[in-house]
């Protein structure tokens, strides 16, 4: 885990308590995210901003999803200097920062059921093994308009498609708006663009070791759902909102360096395999070995396997390929540039807990790495279109198809349950197979209008 109130911690609480008093910064928001992903705050007075850095800011955890039962409720958020942000769409009068905290005990323990603190086991298991595992998420979302009745589903903003600009663009001068919001938090984004779906966007940032990413893709997703409600609108990271149409996903480039992060470890000058190494072989092996096990955390709700089917450009078997899109891992084209040698895995949606879904990418890779698990042959046949014998033939198997059936390879994972600790890898399956249960009761007007009066 990362060092707490050493001396470079203290350095950056003295020089955070100076900002927020040069700035007259009077409030605090204190963040993190549940077991579901959803982003949890609760703002403090910054007049003794050192106390909350020394003591904590203690909080009630028993309503928080997946943390604690009434009875252990009592929880301390400690803020994390590192990720301090001055909040840029509150006005000056009214000037507020952010904060990222770790959940400890009242005891002065890290909390078993922070997600957080589940990717930073991770992280220091992979640093002991020699490595540091850096990557970055493209980031799908919709943009839509709310219904003046309740009842109505929400429609998209436009009627653009996969990288289209029009003069005075709506969706454009959001997509900036959001750029220049996330630059202020510290983001660096390298693209921005309008998506296949109407009202469907991108926006990417660049890649950094797995736990700054991590607080990137929940700031990410807090701002741009900041930004579209200031201009009226809602921003969704639902993977399936509309029917017929592609969902939004969550590809995730990823790579292994040494342990100073200072030299690609996927990279070698043999074009024969690509320009890849048998470490980022063996991290594929891993990926695939273990991928049907990770859905329920790569792809977390019901609605998530509304997106992994056949002809929406999101993948559903275990494969992998070097141009192809239609395996789950594919291998982007990065020529002879050492730094820019990484594997992209396309299962992965926005709407997941980030800290759940990098750490078990994390470990599944280098799960692969110390056990040098061979990958089969790469796919460069679209597998759409495979028969079920062909397939068959290939080795290849199918994702789960839907939250229930990964639930199941869940169950008997060790892999997952070390990834996420066995504390919030039982809560986690506790929640999920609530919300499966909650789902498989509905009855939906689709089913209603085809059967009602047919059967």
């Amino acid at each position: 885990m990362r060092n707490f109130k050493n001396s470079k911690w203290r350095e950056q609480v003295a020089n955070v308590a100076a900002t927020i008093r040069e700035n007259e910064i009077r409030f605090a928001r204190l963040q993190f995210i549940d077991i579901n992903g959803i982003l949890k705050s609760l703002s403090v007075g910054t007049k003794e901003i050192e106390s909350i850095f020394e003591n904590g800011q203690p909080f009630d955890g028993s309503s928080i999803t997946g943390y604690s039962p009434i009875e252990e409720s009592d929880l301390v958020a400690h803020p994390d200097p590192s990720t301090f942000s001055i909040i840029p769409w509150r006005p000056r009068e009214k000037s507020t920062c952010r904060f990222i905290c770790d959940i400890y005990t009242p005891q002065n323990k890290r909390f078993e059921a922070d997600p957080r603190l589940a990717l930073e086991r991770v992280v220091e298991k992979c640093n002991r093994s020699g490595f540091v595992f850096k990557c970055a998420p493209e980031l799908e979302f919709f943009l839509v308009r709310e219904k003046e009745q309740a009842s109505l589903t929400p429609t998209p903003i436009d009627l653009g498609g996969y990288f289209d600009l029009h003069p005075g663009d709506l969706t454009e001068d959001i997509r900036r708006e959001i750029a220049d919001t996330a630059e202020a938090f510290g983001i660096d984004i390298e693209i921005a663009h309008h998506e296949a779906a109407l009202g469907q966007n991108e926006i990417d940032f660049k890649y950094d070791e797995v736990l700054a990413t991590a607080d990137r893709a929940a700031t990410m997703k807090m701002l741009t759902k900041a930004v579209a409600a200031r201009n009226g609108y809602v921003a969704t990271y639902m993977p399936k909102p509309f029917p017929n149409v592609n969902g939004s996903g969550m590809h995730v480039h990823e790579s292994m360096w040494i342990a100073d992060g200072s030299e690609n470890l996927f990279y070698e000058d043999n074009e024969r395999t690509g320009y890849l190494s048998k470490t980022a072989l063996h991290f594929i092996g891993g990926q695939l070995a273990h991928g049907r096990e990770m859905c329920g955390v790569l792809a977390s709700w019901p609605n998530s396997y509304k997106r992994l089917v056949p002809g929406f450009e999101a993948p559903v078997y275990v494969a992998w390929a070097f141009r192809n899109r239609s395996p789950l891992i594919r291998v982007p084209n990065f020529g002879k540039r050492k730094t820019a040698a990484r594997v992209e895995i396309r299962c992965p949606d926005p709407a997941g807990n980030p800290y759940l879904q990098f750490a078990v990418l994390c470990l599944s890779g280098l799960d692969g790495i110390q056990k040098k698990i061979d990958p089969p042959e790469p796919t460069e046949l679209n597998v759409y279109k495979l028969t079920y014998e062909e397939r068959k033939e290939r080795g290849i198997v199918s994702l789960p198809e839907s939250l229930s059936e990964a639930l199941k390879e869940m169950e008997s994972s060790e892999l997952v349950k070390e990834a996420l600790g066995e504390t919030l890898y039982e809560n986690y399956l506790r929640e999920k197979h609530r919300e499966w249960d909650l789902y498989r009761t509905q009855v939906t007007p689709w089913e209603v209008e085809r059967y009602i009066r047919k059967l």
